[in-house]
């Protein structure tokens, strides 16, 4: 880290640049607005009129994260007004410290995490680009000299605004990490993509497993729209999500008092517009998988998924995804779908074929910055540390499957 700072210090801005910079850090330093300060009026318009859909940022489900979460309550948020209309948002980021978010004492900010892997921010697509750079002076104004747009779209509009606004002021974006998960196309008919992603031959093995799951009853795909309906079914999905493994870990939501709160409290707020759905597929009078779905405008997130792991031979997971896309592609609001899961994920891989690029942006906020070059690099160390220890966690696990399946000599 010494030769890191020595040779930011070596790059230190000219003069004239200096000069600039210390005007904005001479500036009264703003506070970024507590979240629940935001008007959830004119956020909701904001959503309404969005470049780019994030579900996790609609105000519902975002609050609701905030209120208690584990970890993720108390953001801020930087917003642009319309400079039209000062009452309404042209831009909202929902923010936290660089401290809270990885442990770096550094001065920067970075996406508050909204649960969901996606954190891309909400921009009025009539004013993208004014938008984008107001809310760069909004970070600024906090005495910020980087932000971290942490689970970001980095092939979408609003990326691309976001670059735009930074090249004006001689400025370009860093990335430090990024992946391809899945996404479905879902313009097309339900029948023919799944027939394109698996093939006859995988079709047939999955409508054997069908077959054989009718057996314990009827097999019917349900879907929950209203506050009503999705209540009830959102406490079948929290019991069969902490059947599974995500019990054993300790992960599921229901195991968290704070956890459970929020994931009540936002699927309410969003059935209230339409914006969430609870997804289930029951043989005869049990549920088999379940699993929520996210709406913003044209697109679907697929948020989480719950199986019964005594009918895992009947690949229920997979089944529930199968009758998702169909349901997806027949519905006429909805273009596409991301699946929010990891990389190489090996059950909705095969199924969505689309790849959606996901990484973490750095955001410099002042030209020839050493303060941001030292953000910069401790980012990438920690980055290649937590890289390290899990590749060390993976081969733990590997380590101990291999010994549990090698016979051992009897006494």
């Amino acid at each position: 880290m010494t030769e890191i700072i020595d040779r930011t210090i070596a790059h230190a801005p000219s003069a004239a640049e200096d000069r600039g910079m210390d005007r904005e850090r001479r500036a009264p330093i703003a506070r970024p607005l507590p979240l629940d300060s935001v008007a959830p009026q004119a956020w909701r318009d904001l959503a309404a009129r969005a470049l780019e859909p994030n579900g996790y940022y609609l105000p519902g489900w975002e609050l609701a994260v905030n209120a208690s979460a584990r970890g993720r309550t108390g953001t801020s948020a930087l917003c642009a007004s319309d400079e039209a209309q000062p009452s309404s948002l042209a831009g909202l980021m929902p923010v936290t410290s660089l401290w809270k978010a990885c442990k770096l004492p550094l001065p920067a900010l970075a996406s508050g995490h909204p649960y969901g892997t996606l954190c891309t921010p909400l921009l009025d697509r009539e004013h993208a680009e004014p938008a984008a750079a107001r809310l760069l002076d909004e970070a600024r104004r906090t005495g910020a000299r980087a932000i971290l747009l942490r689970d970001m779209s980095i092939a979408g509009p609003v990326m691309q605004a976001f670059t735009t606004a930074l090249r004006r002021d001689g400025l370009s974006p860093r990335i430090l990490q990024s992946y391809e998960r899945a996404c479905l196309d879902a313009t097309g008919d339900g029948e023919k993509v799944l027939q394109d992603a698996l093939g006859p031959k995988k079709l047939k093995e999955l409508r054997r497993q069908r077959h054989r799951l009718a057996e314990h009853g009827p097999v019917r795909f349900e879907v929950a729209r209203s506050a009503g309906e999705i209540a009830p079914a959102l406490e079948t999905f929290l019991r069969l999500e902490a059947s599974g493994w995500k019990g054993r870990r300790g992960t599921a939501l229901v195991q968290h008092d704070g956890d459970a709160a929020f994931i009540r409290r936002a699927a309410s707020a969003l059935a209230q517009d339409g914006d969430c759905e609870i997804i289930s597929l029951v043989a005869g009078d049990t549920t088999v998988a379940a699993g929520i779905v996210l709406r913003h405008a044209h697109r679907a997130f697929f948020f989480k998924l719950g199986v019964d792991e005594h009918f895992a031979r009947y690949s229920p997971g997979v089944q529930l995804t199968l009758d998702l896309t169909r349901h997806l592609c027949s519905d006429p609001a909805i273009n596409s779908a991301d699946s929010t899961a990891g990389p190489d994920h090996p059950m909705i891989n095969p199924i969505w074929r689309g790849r959606l690029a996901i990484g973490d942006v750095l955001i410099p906020l002042y030209r020839r910055d050493p303060v941001a070059e030292i953000i910069h690099a401790a980012l990438v160390l920690r980055r290649d540390g937590l890289a390290a220890a899990r590749r060390t966690v993976h081969a733990l696990r590997g380590s101990r499957k291999n010994r549990a399946a090698t016979p051992q000599p009897q006494r």
